[in-house]
């Protein structure tokens, strides 16, 4: 038992660290503990995926949804959540049952991982470590979004993403070397323009 509680305290320095880290509207640490709902709800989930694993999966349900209503981040207590993921606002976000997410994720409000039909066995998404999932970003089917990959705001993705890429629309589809930026001069890739993507869904 003394155990389990100094490895709950470790991953919530964790979790406060990674919001602090990608938020820089982040406050103290009271701020942090109560006015985050992302952070509540990947925390109620690990309680509920603990649940699940356990072979309680009526309270492990029953915790999902209590998370979805004080939250509105619905995670599916059998979803497979890696560290220091962090849920930026919240509201909105589903997360899949068979969905699986690596470690150090940032992801905004309205993200889908869901699926394309309802079969039995793997049907949702798996995002490797170091992913940004935009804003209203939809990632559906059993496809796996690579390693440091970002999927732009409003993108929506059924086919892999190569690690390292970023791609935006509807189907997604990777961002060239060179994008026209709002008076339609060509620009390099470069940081403003990779988080006008992600936050704006813009256009390459």
């Amino acid at each position: 038992m003394r155990n389990l509680l100094a490895a709950a305290r470790r991953r919530v320095s964790e979790d406060l660290a990674a919001i602090r880290e990608r938020d820089p509207a982040a406050g103290n640490r009271l701020v942090l503990l109560t006015c985050y709902p992302g952070l509540h709800a990947l925390w109620i989930y690990r309680i509920a995926h603990l649940c699940w694993t356990s072979d309680h999966p009526v309270l492990a349900r029953l915790l999902s949804q209590f998370a979805r209503l004080i939250t509105g981040v619905e995670i599916h207590p059998a979803a497979e959540i890696g560290r220091r993921v962090v849920i930026d606002h919240g509201i909105g976000v589903v997360i899949g049952s068979t969905a699986e997410v690596g470690d150090d994720v940032l992801m905004y409000h309205g993200v889908t991982l869901g699926n394309r039909r309802p079969v039995d066995g793997k049907r949702h998404p798996t995002v490797g470590d170091d992913v940004m999932l935009g804003a209203n970003a939809t990632v559906l089917g059993p496809v796996e979004i690579g390693r440091g990959a970002t999927v732009g705001g409003a993108a929506v993705v059924v086919e892999p993403v190569d690690p390292d890429t970023t791609v935006v629309g509807n189907p997604a589809r990777p961002v060239g070397d060179t994008h026209l930026v709002d008076d339609g001069e060509p620009v390099r890739d470069g940081n403003a323009e990779i988080d006008r993507i992600v936050c704006d869904g813009g256009r390459c």
